[in-house]
C-alpha cells in the first residue's frame, strides 16, 4: 500500500482544489444536460424516474452496507482489509439487486404507479455497480487522489447523460433515456475506478481485523440509513400522497437547490473526513481546521445561496419554461436552507474523528421521528409544504449536530457569535443587492420585449419563445450581477468584514488573493 504523506495540509489543499474544480465542471454538465432532459421529458417523467431513484439510493445503503468506509478510517491499511471489503460489497450488492428487482411491484403498488415496476426492475442492476465501485472509489479518497476521482465523474456522466441520455431522450424513449443514463454512468465509473485503483479479487469472508472494519461499516450503515430517510422522507411522502407530475416539479426545484450543495460537500467533506482521520489524536488542530470551513460556509456561501433563492422564479422559468413554474418556490425555500446543509455535511468529520461515531445517528434519531409526523400529516398539502418541513429539518440537524462537534472541539458560542454576524451582514448585501438588480432588469426587459415580436423558434426538439425568454432573462442577468458584485467590491474594501478566519481559509487556495484582502485590511486600519 501507498504510504500516508506527512504533509496532511498540502494533500489537503490539493485534494479540495480537485475537487472544487471538478465540482465546477459537474456543475456546468449536470445543469445543462437537466435542462435539455427536463424540457423533452416533462414532468411526469421526470417524476417517475425520481420515484425509482429513491429505492434506489435506499437500496444502495444495504448495498454498500458501509463496509468500504472502513478503508478510510483505518490508519494501518492491509490487503486483507480489501479483500475482505470487496467480498462482502459484491456478496451485499448482489442480495440488494435480487430483493430490490423482486420487490419491484410491492414498490409499484406503494407509489399506486404500475410504470414504476420495470423502472425498479431495470435501476437494480445499479446496486451491483455501485457496490463494486465503492472498495476502489475509497481507496482514492483514502490517498488523496481527488483528481482522479473528479476526472472518472465528469467522464462516467459524460458518456451516461450527453452520451446515451440526451440521444434516447430526443428520439422519444421518454422515462428510459434517463434510466439508461443511470445505468450507463454507474458502470463506466466501475470500470475507471478499478482501472485507476486496481486491487485483488480473491475473495475473503473473514480474518483477523473483520472485526474492526465491520464495527466501522454497520456504524457508517446506521448513519447514513438515518440520513437517507431524512434527506428523502419529502419524496417518499410526496409519492405517496400526490402523483409523478407533482413529484417532478419537487424534484427539479430541490435537484437545483442540492446541487451546487452537493458539489460542494463533495469537495470539502472527503477531503476533511480524510485528512481528519489522521488528526484523531491532535483535536486543536481539528479545531483549527474546523472554526475557518465554518466561517466560509456562513460568510461566502451563505450569500451567495441567499442569491440563488431570490432569482428562483427567473432561474426556472428562464431554464425550464412555463411548464415548470410551481418549481420556483421549491427552489427558493430549500436554496435559504443549504448553508444550514452544508453546515451539517461539514461537522459530521468531527464526530467521526473524535470517536464519536455513533452521535451523528443517535442525535438525529428524534428529528427523524419528528420529520415522519410531519410529513405523515402535512405531506398531502403540496409541494410548498413538504420543502418547508425539509427546509425545517435541516436547520434541525444543521444545530443538533454543530452544537455536538463544538462541544468536543472546546468551542464556545463566543467562538460563532462574530461569524453569524458576518454572515448575516453580507448576506442582508447580497438581498438588497439582487433585489435592486431585479428591478433594473425587469425594466429593461420591458424595453427590449417592444422590441421583439413573440417569435418562436425550436432547438433540439424545444420551442423557445424568445420574448418570454428575454422576459426572465435580463432580471435574471440583472440580479446575478448586482448581488454578486456588490459582494465581491465589500470583500475587496472591507475584507475585515469576512474576518480572519476566511482570508486565512482563502491563504491556502488563493495566496495572492488573500494578500491582497490582508494589505486591504491592513491599509484600512491606518486610516482610522
Amino acid at each position: 500500500m501507498k504510504p500516508d504523506s506527512p504533509d496532511i495540509n498540502k494533500q489537503s489543499v490539493s485534494a479540495v482544489k480537485w475537487s472544487a474544480l471538478g465540482s465546477v465542471a459537474q456543475y456546468g454538465l449536470s445543469l445543462g444536460a437537466q435542462i435539455v432532459l427536463a424540457r423533452l421529458l416533462g414532468p411526469e417523467n421526470y417524476g417517475l424516474f425520481a420515484m425509482g431513484t429513491i429505492v434506489l439510493t435506499f437500496s444502495n445503503f444495504f448495498s454498500n452496507f458501509g463496509f468500504a468506509w472502513g478503508l478510510i478510517q483505518i490508519q494501518h491499511l492491509v490487503e486483507e482489509d480489501i479483500r475482505f471489503v470487496f467480498t462482502w460489497q459484491l456478496i451485499t450488492g448482489s442480495l440488494v439487486a435480487v430483493g430490490l428487482y423482486l420487490l419491484a411491484p410491492l414498490v409499484a403498488q406503494y407509489f399506486n404507479e404500475p410504470r414504476i415496476d420495470a423502472i425498479v426492475r431495470w435501476l437494480s442492476l445499479a446496486c451491483v455497480f455501485s457496490s463494486l465501485t465503492a472498495p476502489a472509489s475509497n481507496l482514492l479518497r483514502r490517498n488523496l487522489d481527488f483528481r482522479w476521482i473528479n476526472i472518472i465523474q465528469i467522464i462516467s456522466y459524460s458518456v451516461g447523460y450527453l452520451g446515451i441520455g440526451l440521444p434516447l431522450a430526443y428520439h422519444g424513449a421518454g422515462v428510459w433515456s434517463l434510466v439508461a443514463a443511470w445505468l450507463a454512468q454507474a458502470f463506466v465509473m466501475m470500470v475507471m475506478t478499478f482501472i485507476r485503483q486496481p486491487h485483488s479479487l480473491k475473495p475473503l469472508f473473514w480474518y483477523s481485523g473483520a472485526k474492526a472494519i465491520s464495527g466501522v461499516g454497520i456504524t457508517v450503515f446506521v448513519t447514513n440509513l438515518c440520513n437517507w430517510l431524512l434527506n428523502n422522507m419529502d419524496r417518499i411522502f410526496l409519492g405517496r400522497y400526490l402523483d409523478s407530475h407533482a413529484v417532478g416539479l419537487y424534484t427539479v426545484g430541490y435537484n437545483l437547490a442540492n446541487t451546487p450543495n452537493s458539489l460542494l460537500i463533495g469537495a470539502l467533506q472527503p477531503a476533511f473526513l480524510t485528512a481528519g482521520a489522521r488528526l484523531q489524536s491532535e483535536p486543536e488542530r481539528l479545531r483549527r481546521a474546523y472554526l475557518p470551513i465554518i466561517a466560509s460556509v456562513w460568510i461566502l456561501m451563505a450569500p451567495l445561496f441567499a442569491l440563488f433563492a431570490i432569482i428562483a422564479p427567473y432561474l426556472i422559468g428562464f431554464l425550464y419554461g412555463s411548464a415548470w413554474e410551481s418549481s420556483a418556490l421549491v427552489l427558493t425555500i430549500l436554496a435559504l436552507s443549504m448553508p444550514a446543509y452544508i453546515t451539517w455535511s461539514m461537522s459530521t468529520p468531527i464526530l467521526w474523528n473524535t470517536n464519536r461515531k455513533h452521535f451523528e445517528s443517535l442525535l438525529q434519531l428524534p428529528i427523524l421521528a419528528l420529520a415522519g409526523y410531519a410529513f405523515y400529516n402535512y405531506g398531502n398539502q403540496g409541494i410548498v409544504m413538504v420543502a418547508l418541513i425539509a427546509a425545517g429539518l435541516l436547520f434541525i440537524r444543521s444545530v443538533a449536530i454543530t452544537t455536538a462537534a463544538c462541544h468536543q472541539l472546546n468551542i464556545s458560542i463566543l467562538d460563532l457569535w462574530p461569524l453569524a454576524i458576518r454572515g448575516i451582514a453580507m448576506m442582508s448585501l447580497a438581498v438588497i443587492g439582487t433585489l435592486g438588480g431585479i428591478k433594473l432588469g425587469t425594466i429593461a426587459s420591458l424595453y427590449i420585449g417592444t422590441k421583439l415580436n413573440a417569435t418562436v423558434t425550436t432547438f433540439a426538439g424545444i420551442n423557445i419563445n424568445f420574448s418570454a425568454a428575454t422576459t426572465y432573462l435580463m432580471p435574471l442577468l440583472g440580479g446575478c450581477f448586482s448581488g454578486g458584485s456588490i459582494l465581491l467590491v465589500t470583500a475587496l474594501i472591507f475584507p475585515k468584514l469576512l474576518g480572519a478566519e476566511v482570508i486565512g481559509m482563502l491563504s491556502r487556495f488563493s495566496p495572492r488573493l488573500a494578500q491582497s484582502l490582508d494589505n486591504n485590511a491592513k491599509f484600512g486600519s491606518k486610516n482610522k
